[in-house]
């Protein structure tokens, strides 16, 4: 039932929820213990209002956010518990005291400070908020952007500032129970007083040097070091929160291009949510500030998703556009019609090739171009996993990873197994005798559309963690508890050593200081590689080789869950392509029951694999080929399903990528090279038919007039 209301009322945990009715109850009983009167009854509700109150907010509950859509918002709250408290005092026969004049005229001040301080709050973030936010920049050599004012000034400074009338409540309810004017006297002032004291500490932000420049010289100190960077090839992207993964997959490469490389975002969130890179970002929110800025070195321009801003971008003649995706997969997403509007779209294999011309869709053949995929560089075939891993995966109990996609937008039954498959699935491989463990590692989107699959999803995680507790009880499976404790405390050392790392590249200033400061450390960058490495072989040996688990989160990141797995369950999605470089077994779920042979027919990638229908009878079959790799009858078809997919291993994707970058550059300069000598014939034709003594308008002539 707690769980059901949980899920109803949309937080978190069952503290949330309690916390959230204690809010509800908590107005009613100060306007009972108002109208009795009670003083003591009084007090302890407005505590439990108060400190309900600060633990929603600090959890950043739902359910706070929709009482301000029902005018119950914070500053209503607090006004009703002031209110309240004039109550109690009319109520306990104290009308004409001056105390409950001065209540009165408290906390009408108090509300008068709340206009300019919101005010004041708001001019601080719309001026810090530059139009242009950068990473691996350099601004600071051409404009000066100040400090950010201090995070305990500005952050939930409307709820800081409200609850500075906590002194006023405890001075009067003191004078109300013990009849101390003086203690009331004191809480007043101390209210205001320190409401005039923030709302003074504000000023100085919003004045003199403390104002960072304008948009204006922003934007021109942002071109300037785009002519002076000269970037060549761009990696474009505009998303959602959640799909920062699109992009993140593409840092790496971006890295080890041969040209100069750029990555343009469009949205302040995804910047956020950016991982760390060497690269230069410019997150241009603005369609404007993006089409007037100086482009003009850029001869390749890179697109991860098919969204309606790319318009900005695809408008721009003198680079060539390519739609490389992020990931590689026989859904319909993978051969949109939008794709027609590029120059080229890039595909890991033939089979993306043969995908375009299936769905004929307008994409030419002659647009297509295979270049492999080099974000899979880390995907380890289970010879190459290093011993350590190996050790820490567990040879003894295989592991089996279940990695369902996510529902999808339209509702079709064949997006996820999750819905109709899911319990199933995992069912099966916890019962699995010999034993296997399970990794069960969701899409970050599942349940954001369908509130079934999100039903699924917390059922599938019971089962996981149930058969984690009964097989930690089972005598039969083994422990190290000495080598778990010495992996923990080496993951202590390692988050302890990133959490320094991190402080360091200034975390603690707003958008406008870090892209002032935001310039990344070589030698810092390359540790934090390293001891992400490290931390991930720490973290599979930190708990038993045999213990099911549940991955949510980015770390450990999928790939790392390739490395330690024997195989995967999957369904149609980017997730089996990649798989598919380990070239270990894997099954995926026809979930929508085409039958083996349709749903072969109509997905590529799933031709070497092990179909599962929804009772995931046959899953026996994958369990076989873990156990037994000698006599797997689908080893041949992986491998050679993986070049169909994925291209040839030689010569490497990166350099493959590179050389697609290159050529479409040199198509892009020629056409460039084209239009300047058609401007230049045209310009000499308009000379030659110039009338005698005219000459044709100089740039400075204001009206076209000629001299003789």
């Amino acid at each position: 039932m707690i769980s059901t209301a949980i899920r109803v009322a949309r937080v978190g945990s069952a503290a949330e929820l309690a916390a959230a009715a204690l809010v509800m109850l908590g107005f009613p009983c100060l306007m009972l213990a108002a109208l009795v009167p009670s003083v003591p009854a009084f007090a302890a509700a407005a505590v439990v209002t108060y400190l309900a109150d600060h633990y929603l907010h600090r959890k950043g509950s739902y359910l706070i956010n929709r009482l301000s859509k029902v005018r119950a918002g914070l500053s209503i709250r607090f006004l009703i518990r002031q209110l309240l408290l004039v109550l109690l005092l009319v109520r306990l026969s104290l009308p004409g005291h001056a105390v409950l004049y001065g209540a009165i005229a408290c906390f009408i001040a108090f509300y008068s400070l709340q206009a300019p301080h919101g005010a004041l709050t708001t001019l601080i973030r719309n001026r810090r908020k530059m139009p242009v936010a950068t990473r691996n920049v350099d601004l600071k050599s051409r404009i000066r952007i100040p400090d950010a004012p201090p995070r305990r000034l500005l952050h939930r400074s409307a709820e800081k500032m409200l609850h500075l009338d906590l002194f006023a409540v405890a001075g009067i309810l003191v004078f109300a129970g013990l009849g101390s004017a003086v203690a009331a006297a004191a809480g007043i002032g101390l209210t205001l007083g320190l409401g005039c004291l923030y709302v003074l500490l504000l000023l100085p932000y919003v004045r003199g040097r403390k104002i960072p420049p304008k948009g204006e010289a922003v934007l021109s100190a942002i071109d300037d070091w785009l002519a002076a960077y000269r970037p060549e090839t761009v990696l474009y992207f505009s998303g959602s929160r959640n799909s920062a993964y699109q992009v993140n997959m593409w840092l790496q490469t971006m890295e080890r291009l041969d040209a100069r490389p750029l990555i343009i975002l469009r949205e302040r969130v995804i910047l956020n949510n950016l991982a760390p890179t060497t690269v230069p970002v410019v997150c241009v929110p603005g369609g404007v500030h993006l089409m007037n800025m100086d482009l003009s070195t850029v001869r390749v321009a890179l697109y991860a998703a098919n969204v309606g801003k790319n318009i900005h971008l695809l408008r721009v003649p003198t680079m060539k556009h390519v739609f490389i995706g992020h990931g590689d997969s026989d859904k319909l997403a993978s051969v949109n019609p939008f794709s027609k509007v590029y120059d080229e779209v890039w595909t890991a294999g033939r089979a993306g090739r043969d995908r375009y011309v299936i769905a004929d869709v307008g994409v030419r053949d002659d647009a297509i171009v295979e270049v492999g995929r080099p974000q899979l560089a880390p995907i380890q075939a289970w010879e190459d996993v290093p011993e350590a891993l190996r050790d820490a995966a567990g040879e003894g109990v295989p592991t089996v990873l279940y990695a369902p996609t996510w529902e999808g937008w339209d509702g079709n039954p064949g997006n996820t197994s999750i819905v109709l498959a899911g319990e199933n699935i995992v069912e099966k491989l916890v019962q699995a005798d010999p034993p296997v463990r399970v990794l069960y590692k969701p899409h970050p989107f599942t349940g954001t559309v369908s509130a079934e699959a999100g039903a699924a999803h917390r059922r599938i995680t019971a089962l996981v963690e149930k058969a984690a507790a009964e097989r930690a009880a089972d005598r039969r499976f083994a422990s190290d508890p000495a080598a778990q404790a010495q992996a923990k405390t080496e993951l202590d050392r390692i988050e302890a050593r990133l959490a320094v790392l991190a402080g360091a590249d200034g975390g603690k200033g707003d958008e406008a200081e870090a892209t002032r400061d935001g310039v990344v450390d070589i030698e810092r960058h390359k540790e934090v590689a390293r001891l992400r490495a490290e931390w991930n072989t720490a973290y599979w040996r930190s708990f038993p080789a045999y213990e099911h688990r549940v991955i949510t989160g980015a770390e450990p990141r999928l790939y790392d869950c390739f490395n330690v797995s024997a195989a995967m369950v999957s369904d149609i999605s980017s997730v089996v392509s990649d798989f598919i470089a380990s070239g270990k077994p894997y099954a995926v779920t026809d979930s929508a029951e085409l039958g083996v042979e349709e749903f072969k027919r109509q997905n590529t990638a799933v031709r070497a694999a092990v179909i599962l229908s929804n009772s995931a009878a046959e899953l026996g079959s994958l369990l076989d080929a873990v156990r037994a790799p000698a006599a797997d009858p689908l080893a041949g078809d992986r491998k050679e399903l993986k070049r169909y997919l994925l291209g040839p291993d030689e010569p490497k994707s990166i350099d493959q990528f590179n050389a697609a970058v290159a050529d479409l550059a040199l198509k892009s300069e020629a056409r460039n090279a084209g239009q300047r000598s058609q401007a230049g014939a045209a310009e000499d034709a308009e000379l030659a038919t110039a009338l005698p003594g005219q000459r044709s308008p100089a740039a400075d002539d204001t009206d076209g007039a000629t001299t003789p």
